[in-house]
Formats: C-alpha cells, structure tokens, sequence
C-alpha cells in the first residue's frame, strides 16, 4: 500500500524545502493536512497536485 501523508519533516525532506516553507503552505491551504492526535500529516495527493501546479507556471 502506497503512503497517503507523510509528515511534515518527510514532506520537507520529498520537496527539497525547510519547515518553514511546509508550514507557510499549510497556511495558504496549498496542502491538505490530516491531524491524527498530535501529528500534522500532508496527504500526498496535495503535495502530488502542488508539484504539478508548479510545473504548469
């Protein structure tokens, strides 16, 4: 079974970017997260769909 989210140091590690970044995302609503008890997880269809938003600008 594929990972549906990964958390927010694997998504900033996948995108080659800091937290930072991740979490200024977040805010923007670029990427969907799932909140499972204290974990913040980033589902990977969002972060699939803002690569290739990206890649269309």
């Amino acid at each position: 079974m594929d990972e549906l989210a990964y958390s927010i140091n694997r998504t900033a590690k996948v995108l080659g970017v800091g937290r930072t970044t991740i979490y200024k995302l977040i805010k923007s609503g670029q990427v969907d997260t799932l909140k499972i008890g204290s974990r913040t997880l980033i589902t990977t269809e969002s972060i699939t769909r803002l690569t290739q938003t990206r890649r269309e600008v």
